[in-house]
């Protein structure tokens, strides 16, 4: 499909820059960022982040909020201490 875009001159500038010393055809630098655009937007994004529960029902009780996010990361248990 053709289509027709508006994108800002230093774009369009630093694109045919890369083209040139890359020896892709501007086209397939389209095409190429806009597919990996759209498939980082449908995936969601991994959470790499765990609260700390006590046997998986809830929050551990009692824990400064330095506590629980060195548990969380698993600081802690990394360094083999806690603050």
């Amino acid at each position: 499909m053709k289509t027709t875009i508006d994108i800002p001159d230093a774009l369009a500038e630093d694109a045919k820059r890369l083209v040139r010393e890359s020896g892709v055809t501007l086209r397939d630098l389209v095409v190429t960022g806009l597919r990996a655009e759209v498939q980082r937007r449908r995936t969601p994004p991994r959470v790499d982040f765990v609260f700390p529960t006590i046997g998986g029902n809830g929050l551990v009780a009692d824990l400064a909020p330095w506590d629980v996010i060195d548990r969380s990361y698993g600081f802690a248990a990394a360094t083999g201490s806690s603050r």
